[in-house]
């Protein structure tokens, strides 16, 4: 039979009157006259395809369904997001002109407004600001250094605190805080080491920070934050035991992209900075030791727990598979190196 010839054979047989899915196979098969063992693969598989799309096909219907409203959803809440930012700005722009007169209140205002707001999503065009605006200031070289550093500590800590302290995550907000003083330093390059030294020197000093307040949260850890540090549990000690890794890793990924003089700088700050670094590293092994030993108890018996759901269907079901996907490799390599032999035989 042809391949379209068992498709329109197979879907007008087809029935769900059958309570079962074997039943509604084994009907279907035998209702088409269709012999399997004597099938070619192309046969069977015409048929395979045939009978998942029947009865699939509600269940496609539902599944494409619910990726509509999902991506309806998706386009809500980024909306939403975008427009909670939007009166947050607005609620703080209107405290501002309150006490637009006085100016220690309005600098706490400020420390409040950084630790309400979204950075991540501002984070370039805020450090951007930051340094343009200490650079416009034309103050001393000390005190220029002083202020980027403290600015660039400040947006580290309150971009990476809230959040996971895994790598990704942090190589990104390090990355971009360090890409976009690289902008600035490229325009400006008689500042470059006024710039980069600075912002490098306030970005690991807003990862100790941060790594020092997770370290002092952990006492007081609630349950559910343990789960979450439970099933990331060796990535989050893994990644504690690399920050200082990590760190000169970002300033040699984003030296290896500028030009020549802003390279030599970086790479000269880097080396200049390696003693800077020990504090990281001490902080973070000891922060990786309390999840240690504080956790890995807990870590044990969320791994027993995993080891059951390895019993469930869809467990068992893959490890068959596995079996069936070598069964295949191996009658495969059978055959080749039988094909090999005859062929020597043959010379």
């Amino acid at each position: 039979m042809e391949a379209k010839e068992i498709e329109a054979t197979l879907k007008k047989v087809y029935n769900h009157r059958y309570k079962s899915i074997q039943k509604r196979v084994e009907h279907a098969v035998s209702d088409a006259n269709l012999e399997i063992e004597k099938l070619s693969q192309d046969e069977l598989k015409t048929i395979t395809s045939t009978i998942v799309e029947e009865e699939t096909k509600t269940l496609e219907s539902e599944i494409e369904d619910l990726l509509a409203q999902k991506e309806a959803i998706e386009r809500s809440l980024e909306k939403k997001a975008e427009k909670l930012q939007e009166i947050k700005y607005e609620i703080f722009n209107v405290l501002e002109e309150k006490l637009i007169t006085d100016e220690k209140a309005l600098t706490t205002l400020h420390q409040i407004k950084l630790q309400s707001i979204d950075l991540y999503e501002i984070l370039s065009e805020m450090v951007e600001s930051a340094i343009i605006t200490a650079l416009e200031k034309d103050q001393e070289s000390d005190e220029l250094h002083d202020t980027i550093k403290e600015v660039i500590k400040e947006v580290t800590y309150e971009s990476i605190k809230e959040g996971s302290l895994n790598t990704i995550r942090v190589r990104k907000i390090l990355s971009t805080i360090l890409a976009t003083a690289i902008d600035i330093a490229d325009a400006t390059p008689t500042k470059a080491d006024d710039i980069l030294r600075p912002t490098l020197k306030g970005m690991r000093s807003g990862l100790v920070k941060s790594i020092d307040r997770f370290k002092q949260r952990l006492a007081f850890m609630p349950v559910e934050a343990k789960h979450i540090l439970i099933e990331d549990y060796d990535t989050i000690v893994e990644d504690l035991n690399q920050t200082d890794t990590l760190f000169s890793q970002i300033i040699i990924t984003q030296a290896t992209d500028t030009s020549s003089v802003l390279r030599k700088v970086l790479l000269d700050i880097q080396k200049d900075m390696r003693y800077d670094l020990e504090e990281l590293v001490l902080l973070s092994k000891e922060t990786a030791d309390i999840i240690r030993n504080k956790f890995s108890n807990l870590a044990k018996t969320a791994v027993k727990k995993a080891d059951s759901a390895l019993q469930s269907p869809q467990a068992k079901e893959a490890k068959r598979m596995g079996v069936q996907a070598w069964e295949i490799a191996r009658d495969a390599l059978g055959t080749a190196l039988k094909s090999a032999k005859d062929a020597m035989d043959k010379k």
